[in-house]
């Protein structure tokens, strides 16, 4: 199979020749680690080829996501990072009072000057799948403008001015996915943090009634262009699982080692292809490699099936060691063929 076939095989519940590999923070691997990245690389290739964004640079941006010292994102939040590598926490947000809310605009210039072009040249050259990425979805990017403790405050007070801000953080994303829908991309990732290690953040009904609809439009939109949709979400989150499968999702990216990973194998790894992910808390950082092979087997016999279901994805962190990366996909290669 090449790269492509077997993701689209995972994806359509045809079991592919083995699971698809995937490894995000593979920018600073790359760059920060380069011998090791080609040691990983021409032992175990990628499946995936992530393409470049669609957006025009923001006038407001300044400074270097990934470094330490301080930067400003697309939107007008200060954001501070201490070690290299990591995106940092917003310092400064930049709708932190309401009274700024009246004459705010949103970075409308990255939609209207969409850098298409480079998306076109990359999906042309590729021959893994190619995946588009739209980033954080509305109540992280709410979070960045408002500041975490101002929106969980809102979101319980419902403030008139909240509803006025989810609409322009939708309508911006919805204009985000259109681009990418005008590519020839294979699928498109979004993705909010919603769990906490126990709980989700909200009130499932509340998500329910105030996010879920939101993404039933970018799935649907996704979809209706003939792309896969591909969902990221951490923390304990096995309440909205079947509302995300419901609404489109064919790919779920999730903190599977915070929840029962047999319960959610038998629940649902026929409904959908589980992407990842191996443990970034214990095993991966902390574990030796035994430890790293066993909990690699134990998700592939868990949520992968005959069909197919599971793609074998780990994210590369500044404190992963190497020997953790390899021991991770040579265990997935030999349990997949067992």
């Amino acid at each position: 199979m090449t790269s492509r076939e077997r993701v689209f095989a995972a994806l359509d519940g045809r079991r592919p020749d083995r699971p698809p590999r995937d490894i995000w923070f593979r920018d600073f691997a790359q760059r920060h680690r380069a011998s090791d990245w080609a040691i990983v690389a021409e032992r175990f290739p990628l499946d995936f080829v992530r393409m470049p964004g669609v957006l025009a640079p923001s006038e407001r941006a300044r400074g270097e996501k990934g470094v330490i010292g301080v930067r400003v994102d697309d939107w007008g939040s200060v954001w501070r990072s201490l070690q290299t590598g990591l995106t940092g926490e917003v310092v400064r947000p930049v709708l932190a009072d309401w009274a700024d809310m009246d004459r705010y605009r949103p970075p409308s210039e990255m939609l209207e000057h969409a850098a298409l072009d480079a998306a076109a040249e990359t999906c042309r050259a590729a021959c893994s799948f190619r995946l588009g990425e739209v980033g954080s979805g509305p109540f992280e990017l709410m979070q960045f403008l408002r500041g975490t403790e101002n929106l969980y405050l809102d979101l319980g007070q419902q403030h008139e001015r909240l509803r006025r801000l989810l609409d322009m953080v939708h309508e911006f994303l919805l204009r985000h996915c259109e681009l990418w829908c005008r590519t020839d991309a294979d699928g498109v990732a979004i993705g909010d943090d919603w769990g906490s290690q126990g709980a989700m953040l909200v009130n499932p009904d509340m998500w329910r009634r105030t996010f879920k609809p939101l993404y039933a439009e970018y799935f649907a939109m996704i979809r209706g262009a003939g792309k896969r949709v591909f969902f990221h979400t951490d923390g304990m989150t096995r309440e909205i699982i079947p509302d995300l499968i419901e609404i489109g999702v064919d790919a779920l990216n999730c903190e599977v080692s915070c929840m029962d990973i047999e319960e959610l194998g038998r629940s649902f790894r026929d409904r959908v292809t589980f992407w990842g992910e191996l443990c970034r808390q214990r095993f991966l950082p902390f574990g030796r490699p035994e430890e790293v092979r066993g909990e690699a087997r134990r998700m592939c016999r868990a949520l992968g099936s005959e069909r197919g279901g599971f793609i074998a994805q780990l994210t590369w962190g500044t404190d992963v060691p190497t020997e953790n990366i390899l021991a991770a996909f040579e265990e997935w290669s030999r349990a997949w063929s067992q």
